[in-house]
């Protein structure tokens, strides 16, 4: 006789009888999530890209081999079992995930700097981007085969070397400062070479003197002549202060955002705000298939003759294509864009609009085109976003909360905000430890902020633009820039408000992978699974995000070059070596430290003791006092007296070369070993060293800048 559900516990084993054996129970067990299997091919697609991360191309060999053993291991399970099934997929799917990223690797791979390059060439314009918020222009120029340098580079021009006929196509005459793409300057920091890999940016740098024109283009991108002209258009259209998130509503160009309201929107929780992404594709997407059915529905010969739902999923099809076009089709748009386009056809054929299914296929789509997508924060953020709407709004409790039903406006208006507010909490709780993982810190009000911030972006300043846009083909869009602009005033306001509130902005130290993987793998075992047996799940997600909330600050940060040495008590106060360091060098520091406090000099350090050419600095811990000498300029110490400082302290940093002479007793980190290692963060009570390089060093971006040092 079958057993129903209630007879098994969550392993799947009988209550009240044992007359079957373990592996009809895991049969028994996957057959009742049979329709949850499709839900694992990203996830194997995805785990196969993960271990080219950690290891890197040149483990193929190792992969291969693991996958084959695993299908040979399959063979001794029962045929025509799910068993045997899941392990073959999971054999098969984690070997396309790594051959999906090492192929794409190799066919963006490009020649890049290995030094500092200063010297004179010609570029052919690909692109510009007006950052008009930091005062430059960010140009890609393709360099051609003889000039020395990798095929495309990244240089920055001011608005004064900047010309109206530097348009893309061009070909310009330029002196430059190249370097080669920046890796993370410190332990769990932003790789900027990886991301520059794959967009085939072989070095990065800024103009000197004047940029002359030398053949102005025969011919350029219109949609990218179009995206500049609105932006420049909507700047000039909407109130003073509210253009530049009005045009990266329109066009995702975030450049002429203020850096004091990006930096407010990025703490209150709003940041996925301006970024082009789900929300923005799906308010267009809504507004033309709402307004596109009932104009159509306006016409009974119409409405009897043609399917108005298909017709009007077609032209939301054709605006969501042309809107991610015109923002530049950038990798998270696109991916909003294929996710609303499975949505229009589950209308037009009538099913459910949103399911699990429809995520994991969106997912697999993006690992096929853009594997490297994975890594970033993007990708887990905009899909752990969608992924928690559908899984909460799946829950039995939340149906019948929300389900249709006779009751007042008052009591409707009530449930749908508290449906709202149930939302995004749940996103929140599970955005958190990514942003803190990749980031360092996550705003805390989030939620509440969003349950204002989405809707008046969705029903009031997104459709206002948008008919101040068809207005203007008359001259008559003001009323509604304006009414838009007031729209961003109070989004804007809002920020502002939440990052003021007391500890609206939690931060944490860099954290163990590990910490992070068990989070991530419990979410998926609890959203993937139907049975109980996704409550497995929950201890691995609480596991992992105490061992990132506990994880230990660090007592000395490193910068890569050298020239910045930060030292960090357990309560969080930093004091810095130089205090001139920028805003970007502190900003990485204070978040790598899981810190917001006010740095100090370092000589209001207990126990340091600066002179203009180095410090000596002891530092207490639990089991003993270190002593560290860093220097601070560049002035040259007689060799015999830099071994006496040497012997007499556990550390050296330097950002310059020191003498073999120079033995402290732990480590001596000056510009031969940094160079290998990059940025270094020490934990004296271990004791023992991150370096910033020793999760990448493997990578063929790291690889290639290397080959290209040895060979300058």
């Amino acid at each position: 006789m079958e057993r129903k559900f209630s007879d098994w516990n969550v392993f799947g084993v009988p209550r009240s009888a044992d007359d079957l054996t373990l592996f009809q129970a895991v049969e028994n067990w996957l057959d009742r999530e049979r329709d949850q299997l499709p839900l694992w091919l990203p996830v194997g697609t995805g785990f196969g890209i993960a271990i080219w991360q950690f290891g890197g191309p040149s483990i193929w060999f190792g992969v291969v081999a693991a996958s084959a053993s695993l299908v040979l291991f399959s063979f001794l399970v029962p045929p025509g079992s799910l068993s045997r099934q899941i392990i073959q997929m999971l054999a098969l799917t984690s070997l396309i995930g790594f051959s999906l990223i090492t192929v794409r690797s190799e066919a963006v791979a490009r020649p890049v700097l290995g030094k500092i390059w200063i010297g004179e060439f010609y570029g052919r314009v690909e692109s510009i981007e007006n950052i008009s918020a930091r005062n430059v222009f960010r140009l890609r120029l393709a360099t051609g085969s003889g000039s020395g340098l990798p095929p495309f580079v990244r240089v920055n021009v001011t608005p004064e070397q900047f010309r109206d006929s530097f348009q893309p196509g061009a070909i310009l005459r330029l002196r430059a400062r190249l370097l080669p793409p920046a890796g993370p300057a410190l332990p769990g920091g932003y790789d900027f070479a990886r991301r520059a890999w794959f967009q085939q940016i072989g070095a990065t740098g800024s103009a000197l003197g004047k940029v002359r024109l030398h053949q102005p283009a025969t011919g350029h991108s219109v949609l990218a002549s179009r995206r500049a002209a609105l932006t420049q258009h909507i700047l000039a259209a909407m109130p003073k202060g509210a253009g530049g998130i009005g045009a990266a509503l329109v066009t995702g160009d975030q450049g002429h955002i203020s850096e004091a309201d990006a930096q407010a929107m990025r703490n209150s929780g709003l940041a996925h705000l301006l970024s082009i992404s789900g929300l923005h594709v799906t308010a267009v997407v809504g507004f033309i298939f709402i307004a596109f059915g009932r104009l159509l529905s306006l016409s009974s010969w119409l409405a009897l003759r043609i399917s108005v739902p298909i017709a009007a999923a077609a032209a939301a099809a054709f605006g969501a294509l042309g809107y991610t076009l015109l923002t530049g089709a950038e990798v998270p748009t696109i991916r909003s864009c294929v996710a609303a386009l499975l949505i229009l056809v589950a209308l037009a054929l009538g099913k459910d609009a949103l399911t699990m299914r429809l995520v994991a296929f969106g997912a697999l789509v993006v690992l096929s085109f853009w594997p490297e997508a994975m890594a970033g924060p993007s990708f887990q953020l905009s899909f752990a976003a969608v992924a928690t709407i559908v899984i909460v709004h799946q829950l039995p409790v939340v149906i019948r909360f929300t389900e249709a039903r006779e009751e007042s406006a008052f009591l409707k208006l009530g449930r749908a905000v508290g449906s709202l507010v149930l939302t995004g909490i749940a996103i929140e709780l599970a955005l958190a430890p990514i942003a803190l993982f990749h980031f360092h810190k996550t705003g805390l009000y989030g939620a509440f902020a969003n349950v204002i911030a989405i809707p008046l972006t969705t029903f009031f300043i997104m459709p206002f633009e948008a008919i101040a846009l068809l207005l203007d083909l008359f001259g008559l869009g003001a009323p509604c820039w304006w009414l838009a602009g007031q729209g961003i005033y109070m989004i804007l306001a809002l920020a502002h408000a939440v990052t003021a509130l007391p500890g609206a902005v939690a931060m944490l130290p860099a954290m163990p992978v590990w910490a992070f993987a068990a989070f991530i793998g419990g979410a998926l075992l609890f959203g993937l699974l139907a049975t109980r047996v996704r409550y497995l799940g929950m201890p691995f997600c609480i596991g992992g995000v105490i061992a990132m909330a506990t994880a230990p600050r660090p007592d000395i940060l490193v910068t890569g070059d050298g020239k910045h040495v930060a030292l960090v008590r357990a309560d969080g106060h930093i004091a810095l070596m130089r205090e001139n360091a920028g805003d970007f060098v502190r900003g990485m520091i204070f978040e790598t430290a899981g810190s917001d406090a006010i740095a100090t000099p370092m000589e209001q350090w207990p126990g340091a003791v600066c002179t203009l050419d180095n410090c000596v600095i002891t530092v207490a811990q639990e089991k003993r006092v270190w002593t560290i000498l860093a220097t601070r300029t560049a002035s040259q110490v007689p060799s015999m007296e830099m071994a006496a400082a040497c012997k007499r302290v556990d550390i050296v940093v330097s950002d310059r070369w020191l003498p073999q002479s120079c033995r402290p007793k732990w480590i001596k980190a000056d510009r031969r070993l940094l160079e290998q290692s990059g940025g270094l963060a020490f934990y004296l009570n271990e004791p023992r060293i991150i370096a910033a390089n020793d999760a990448n060093r493997h990578m063929p971006w790291v690889q290639a800048r290397l080959a290209a040092a040895k060979g300058q």
